[in-house]
């Protein structure tokens, strides 16, 4: 009889493969950072702010697995895809198909809205175009994004060997609104905006960005021979006037160069009003908000669909209607549909209405726009698609999932992650609650510091050996912030009367001012449009929201908060030449690389390669500007220094600059001492690109701070950092109000507003006001609740 196999002999090879091993990564700011990953667990990765962990899942592990699959793919097909380049790891084995889903921002189109970003409105268009009575036509018809279109003419085809020429008509039928293009609001612009009337083109009449008379434009418009270039506008006849503001695209020819010539009011539309408002650069929006009036379209009114597409209705519901219903509702209507033909559809329709609601977003609605979406909100819209999938040993990339999220919903976000695994799925999560880094089987922790200090492994096994590790995250992990006894008692308040905004329900609050207010709920209950819709940014008030910096990869926190500007003219003025030669996008940039510091070589459907420029090495400057010093110090060294050096360096001697320092200051006092000067935007976490807004507003004179969640993105010990600069802001008399989920903030609070008691229409109400001590005596609230056990009461 043979001997009998012991079970680890008879197992075999494939199931060997348990785990994914990363060895020597060197992303960003990763050490030679080796790791080996349970497959089928649920990892979470947990360090300050900018140690690395990003990098580390992110930009290493779900890149190379993304650059593996676009191999898969024919070449022809990976031209249309982005070119990915090995991330800079020895050793990555074990990798599985990689799903992430990040806090990017969704679409900034204007007719991007949830339901056409999540598939929920494809379905519901072909539901119509089965069920509507009367029908109107195919699905398209009920589509905001295709116009009705129809033509007819002559065509050549091939009969019996001859061509003959047949005349055709044809005729599409879209839901597009006729009058204001599928996007809900028609805008005027107002002419007095755009230019002063009482100057000739030649003294340059234009106040649009951009337009100036030395570029092209006023080559155009001189050139054009449509005007006389040195009669002032206010004497133009009416085809002149026409010509300037209306004229349809024409080729012109200007010094020989072949030119298409159009009115401002087309080219404004097309350049600055194609986009989303709130993506625009600063400067850019500030003229579009000063020069443009919006209004909900008196056609659609706001729906965004045509009449036709209206008049079909589904048990006296059109598509507009079921659109603007919220997502709950939505479902039960659905729900209550019976017929046989549609079945698999509405089985379908179903099953992605029940995940919004069972993702805690069934307040929402499928028409709302997709660019109002929270961080937090555009990444649960974005696991929808996820949640419901078959797909197995599939790795799952999560970015701060309990981003926006009430403790209260935080359980159910954790469910779902504990469900993803169950399936047989990689869940590897980028977090710093304590609730979820609780639930993980496996934690990493990535530090000890931030930027240059972090990005080595601190720390890898079970949430109970990180309890007793010593680590920052280990020692911070039971952290609880006590309730602030002594209150501060309020000068003055807000008067807030009648908010009606959104989901609010004729809202009357007062908001006591010189202290640290609270705004708090369930998400979706309310509070960004109590804040936003009645709090206005403007006069006196500074808003520092969650929306994403705008910046290219030349942009860099020196060239954000103003800080280069004083610095250049310092050592304009101490080298007696001009500012404009320490600036790398000016005339100071190296010649070869442009001032960018790397040469990018295309390489079509390859990754393109970035190689450091052999001239400036780097250093983005002309080796004669960097012969220019300013205490020692030559630009690019400048730009090199952390923050911290940066302050001692701005403070004292012949480098001594008070407006730089003042910016540094800030900058550190957000927690941002480990950041270069020079280092790209493009390159910053979430929660650092906050900060360096939260630091660029603390210069400027309000005395009321609106912060939007200002704890997202940051690590147990950076929220202690937080309340100290908060507690700063008021007691230099600053009123400061908070949006805030995180239960530390809470406690520290003076005041504390909480609105619900539920989501969408179940929200929109006070549900409590009074100090954080008074609130969880009470218990009367759901937030209530949540913050008596953080305090252990």
């Amino acid at each position: 009889m043979p001997p009998r196999k012991t079970a680890l002999q008879s197992a075999p090879p494939a199931d060997s493969h348990d785990l994914i091993r990363v060895v020597g990564a060197r992303v960003n700011n990763l050490k030679d950072v080796s790791v080996e990953l349970p497959k089928r667990r649920l990892t979470v990765f947990t360090g300050v702010s900018g140690s690395g962990k990003s990098s580390l899942v992110f930009d290493t592990i779900a890149a190379e697995s993304q650059r593996l699959i676009n191999e898969t793919y024919s070449t022809f097909v990976q031209g249309f895809m982005p070119s990915l380049a090995r991330p800079d790891v020895d050793v990555l084995e074990g990798l599985t198909t990689a799903i992430s889903v990040d806090q990017q921002r969704m679409g900034g189109d204007p007719r991007s809205t949830v339901g056409t970003a999540t598939d929920a409105n494809a379905m519901l268009r072909i539901l119509f175009s089965r069920l509507g009575k009367p029908h109107i036509g195919s699905a398209q018809a009920f589509s905001f994004n295709v116009a009705s279109i129809s033509g007819a003419g002559a065509v050549t085809v091939e009969k019996g060997g001859k061509q003959v020429k047949e005349r055709r008509e044809f005729s599409i039928t879209g839901g597009m609104c006729p009058r204001c293009e599928g996007r809900g609001a028609v805008n005027d612009i107002d002419l007095t905006q755009l230019y002063d009337d009482s100057k000739s083109l030649r003294e340059g009449p234009f106040t649009i960005p951009g337009y100036s008379m030395d570029g092209w434009y006023g080559r155009i418009f001189i050139g054009s021979g449509f005007f006389d270039p040195d009669k002032p506008i206010a004497k133009y006849n009416k085809r002149e006037i026409a010509d300037l503001l209306y004229k349809e695209p024409t080729k012109i020819k200007v010094e020989g160069i072949n030119l298409t010539y159009e009115g401002l009011i087309p080219k404004i539309r097309k350049s600055f009003l194609s986009k989303d408002v709130d993506s625009l650069q600063p400067h850019v929006r500030a003229f579009v908000e000063r020069a443009v009036t919006f209004q909900v379209c008196p056609e659609c009114h706001g729906t965004r669909l045509s009449e036709l597409a209206r008049s079909s209705k589904i048990k006296k519901i059109s598509i507009a209607d079921a659109c603007a219903m919220q997502i709950s509702d939505l479902a039960e209507w659905v729900r209550g549909l019976r017929e046989p033909s549609v079945a698999p559809l509405l089985e379908s329709l179903r099953g992605v209405l029940d995940s919004f609601v069972e993702i805690g977003l069934g307040y929402l609605s499928l028409d709302r726009a997709s660019s109002t979406l929270s961080g937090g909100e555009a990444q649960r819209v974005k696991m929808i698609r996820h949640l419901g999938s078959a797909l197995t040993d599939v790795t799952y990339v999560f970015d701060e999932p309990t981003v926006g999220l009430h403790p209260h919903d935080i359980q159910r976000m954790n469910d779902l992650l504990l469900r993803l695994r169950d399936k047989g799925n990689t869940v590897l999560v980028v977090e710093h609650k304590p609730e979820t880094i609780a639930i993980a089987d496996h934690v990493v922790d990535i530090g000890p510091g931030a930027g240059s200090g972090g990005g080595t492994v601190c720390f890898e096994g079970t949430v109970e050996g990180l309890r007793g590790s010593g680590t920052i995250t280990g020692r911070h992990f039971d952290d609880r912030a006590a309730l602030k006894e002594p209150v501060r008692e309020s000068k003055g308040a807000l008067k807030i009367r009648g908010a009606d905004a959104n989901n609010l329900q004729k809202v009357d609050v007062d908001i006591p001012l010189g202290v640290l207010v609270v705004i708090t709920g369930v998400a979706g209950s309310g509070k960004s449009s109590l804040v936003h819709g009645s709090i206005p940014a403007g006069e006196g008030v500074i808003s520092v929201d969650q929306g994403a910096i705008r910046g290219s990869r030349r942009s860099n926190p020196a060239t954000y908060t103003g800080l280069l500007e004083p610095v250049r003219k310092a050592f304009a003025k101490a080298n007696g030449v001009k500012p404009a030669l320490f600036s790398a996008n000016s005339e100071g940039a190296c010649p070869t690389c442009n001032g960018a510091g790397v040469i990018y070589s295309d390489l079509a459907i390859m990754a393109g390669v970035a190689t450091v420029c052999e001239v400036c090495e780097g250093k983005r400057f002309q080796a004669a500007v960097l012969e220019y010093k300013l205490g020692g110090r030559d630009i690019s060294e400048v730009l090199a220094m952390p923050v911290s050096e940066a302050l001692a360096y701005f403070e004292t001697g012949e480098s001594a600059i008070p407006a730089a320092h003042k910016i540094v200051r800030h900058l550190s006092e957000v927690g941002l001492g480990y950041l270069a000067l020079g280092q790209p935007l493009t390159t910053l976490s979430g929660g650092e690109r906050q900060r360096l807004k939260l630091a660029t507003h603390m210069g400027e004179k309000g005395g009321v701070y609106v912060l939007d969640e200002p704890t997202t993105g940051l690590h147990l010990a950076d929220v202690e950092n937080l309340l100290g600069l908060l507690d700063r802001l008021v007691d230099s008399g600053k009123s400061v109000i908070v949006i805030e989920h995180h239960q530390a903030v809470m406690a520290h609070a003076d005041w504390i507003v909480d609105l619900g008691p539920g989501a969408g229409h179940d929200g929109g109400r006070i549900v409590f006001e009074g100090t954080p001590a008074e609130l969880v005596a009470a218990r009367s609230t759901l937030t209530g609740e949540h913050l008596a056990s953080y305090v252990g009461r």
